[in-house]
């Protein structure tokens, strides 16, 4: 087992080491190969276990946190509190997620399913219109009121990039160092920071790509309101450093929509929001990729957490209107193949 999971008795064994993939569908002709790390294999099911895993097996090593007595408190949009339920539930810590209105109502029942206690804020900042700076005044109160209380801090955590160092080298190894591009998404910046550290530390000549959310703060000034959330934030993270990703590039949330709508139509994947932010962002750059080069995208997280939503017909037809057209001429094409 190649995951940093491995030695782990139980399913925690299991964290990292998840496939990567060739897409040999989603750009036909382009000329460059299409490689997609499958995230969703991991044991909660996206890329957040493997920064659960790190950031409390971390905690228990130096004592922040003791089993059986400690409480573990944490703001998630979904993934991440997914992942620290399933740690918690094996190092017999309680658990509090808080939560938004935004949080996928399965991703809720997920984490209560493994005995989280989930607290869900319904105020937004007054300053930034989000919830995210609301969700992180909310665990500042537990941890000042519950005795024992540690809170892993997902923005600031450096075991949360040096998780996805271990991401970046299974990549390189399964491509055997031969990557020229690699497509991410950002929020808590943990995987960009930790494949970038990994990348430039081997002298890995990696053109490394952030996508982010058109109404992120990560990068730039916020341009309206996100619907799906999974990537970007209100706030920079700490984690965030300048100069990590070589390019940026910004998405909407139809653009979320169609680009996993392609991957399920080409690929027969059913990746997460933003998994459709990533391969969108790849088609948008296409004509800028030489023939030859090798691309890898992460995909973060499973489409079944979105069925009714991105994949939900009437959802997308009342936020966006009629755009089957945008991925219908796919299916056509793939029928023609």
């Amino acid at each position: 087992m190649s995951g940093y999971g491995a030695g782990s008795a139980g399913v925690l064994g299991t964290i990292g080491g998840t496939p990567l993939v060739e897409l040999t569908r989603l750009l036909p002709g382009s000329g460059f190969r299409v490689h997609a790390k499958l995230e969703a294999a991991n044991p909660g099911g996206s890329i957040k276990d493997r920064s659960a895993y790190a950031m409390l097996t971390d905690a228990v090593r130096t004592g922040a946190v003791i089993p059986g007595r400690s409480v573990v408190v944490e703001s998630s949009s979904g993934n991440l509190g997914i992942g620290l339920a399933q740690v918690c539930r094996i190092l017999e810590l309680r658990f509090i997620c808080v939560v938004d209105p935004r949080t996928n109502p399965q991703n809720i029942a997920i984490m209560r399913a493994y005995g989280a206690e989930v607290h869900t804020v319904t105020d937004r900042d007054p300053a930034t219109g989000e919830y995210l700076p609301t969700r992180r005044r909310r665990v500042r109160e537990l941890l000042a009121t519950l005795p024992d209380a540690y809170c892993p801090n997902q923005y600031g955590n450096t075991r949360n990039a040096w998780a996805h160092r271990g991401t970046m080298r299974e990549i390189v190894e399964a491509l055997d160092g031969e990557l020229d591009f690699l497509l991410c998404t950002v929020s808590s910046a943990g995987t960009l920071r930790g494949c970038a550290e990994y990348a430039r530390e081997h002298g890995l000549g990696v053109r490394i790509i952030a996508v982010d959310a058109e109404s992120s703060a990560i990068f730039h000034t916020p341009v309206g309101n996100r619907l799906i959330p999974g990537h970007g934030a209100a706030v920079r993270p700490e984690l965030f450093r300048p100069g990590l990703a070589d390019e940026v590039v910004h998405v909407n949330d139809l653009d979320c929509v169609v680009g996993c709508r392609r991957l399920a139509v080409r690929e027969a994947i059913l990746a997460g929001g933003s998994s459709g932010a990533v391969v969108s962002a790849l088609h948008r750059l296409r004509e800028r990729i030489p023939a030859g080069a090798n691309c890898a995208l992460i995909l973060p997280d499973r489409g079944e957490r979105y069925l009714d939503t991105i994949y939900d017909d009437d959802w997308v037809a009342a936020q966006f209107g009629d755009v089957t057209e945008l991925w219908k001429d796919d299916a056509m094409e793939v029928a023609r193949c």
